[in-house]
């Protein structure tokens, strides 16, 4: 039995799926198979087996699910400990962001950070909140950046920077000019709306469900570029978080309603299991979002200041 193996193992189990998994560890498919077998040899038993097109453990794969998880996280946390002798000259982190964040809040403070701290890489995933989600509940990840924590994982949330979702349309729409719009009158408009389970999303529904008002949405789209163009192209009209909308607002391309109401008022929050080993750069990295994300994203969004 070798940890690589285990590694392997872990990946199929989490993803039910052997090619899933070879993409995820960059190896092949016969490769990850080969593996696995090479680990059932050594314990005499089977992991896997076959339930229609797709595979789940066996019993036994259960039981050793739970000890190959546990030997990763200490096998991480000997890393960790290895780092840390080295203080802060090097180091790794990987973190995980919702899209919004990954895509428009993030970058500029990772570089800012990387400056400040050249020995230290950051591995960032961006992708939706459904894996993020995983990669937290797994322990894939260091730290996970999100707009709502999931309340079923045991976990620390810190917020670290204020963020609105307000009501966006092209220049050329009749509500443009409008002031303090009834949230009812929107009922009448078709939504450009992100896709269902989104941060984004969560927080449009709720606020609409909490006023009454049912939404005509006209397309789901899974990427917030997509759904900028849209409503500049005249197709409906979005809640978009105030980040995403810096270079549109700035070029006219895009407009805020003035809707009752809103905007929106949430928080962005660093996030990590309530059992997870930090390291000092990971410590680091947190302590750098408190203390410096609104200079920098104030720095970006106005290059003169």
């Amino acid at each position: 039995m070798t940890f690589h193996q285990l590694r392997v193992f872990l990946a199929v189990a989490r993803h039910g799926s052997y090619s899933r998994a070879a993409e995820e560890l960059l190896l092949t498919q016969p490769a990850v198979s080969a593996q696995v077998r090479e680990l059932e040899r050594a314990f005499d038993a089977t992991f896997f087996e076959r339930v229609g097109r797709a595979i789940a453990l066996t019993e036994a794969g259960k039981e050793l699910m739970a000890y190959a998880e546990r030997i990763c996280v200490l096998i991480d946390e000997a890393r960790l400990a290895m780092e840390e002798l080295d203080g802060l000259k090097r180091g790794r982190i990987a973190v995980a962001a919702v899209s919004t964040a990954g895509a428009y809040v993030l970058p500029s403070l990772l570089g800012a950070f990387q400056k400040r701290y050249p020995g230290i890489s950051i591995n960032l995933e961006v992708t939706n909140r459904a894996l993020v989600r995983d990669r937290l509940l797994h322990n894939n990840v260091d730290l996970v950046v999100m707009g709502r924590p999931p309340e079923e994982v045991p976990h620390v949330a810190e917020p670290f920077l204020a963020d609105e979702i307000v009501v966006v349309a092209a220049p050329s729409h009749p509500l443009e000019t409008v002031r303090r719009i009834p949230v009812d009158r929107l009922a009448h408009e078709v939504f450009i709306a992100r896709e269902v389970g989104s941060g984004t999303r969560l927080n449009a529904d709720e606020f609409f469900r909490q006023q009454g008002v049912k939404l005509q949405v006209g397309l789901e789209l899974g990427d917030n570029s997509a759904v900028k163009e849209a409503v500049a192209a005249g197709l409906g009209i979005a809640l978009l978080s105030r980040h995403v909308l810096r270079m549109e607002l700035a070029l006219k391309r895009l407009v805020v309603l003035d809707v009752q109401g809103l905007p929106l008022r949430r928080q962005w929050f660093v996030v990590h299991r309530e059992d997870k080993h930090l390291s000092r750069a990971a410590i680091a990295f947190k302590a750098f979002l408190h203390t410096s994300a609104e200079t920098v994203l104030a720095s970006t969004a106005n290059p003169a200041a």
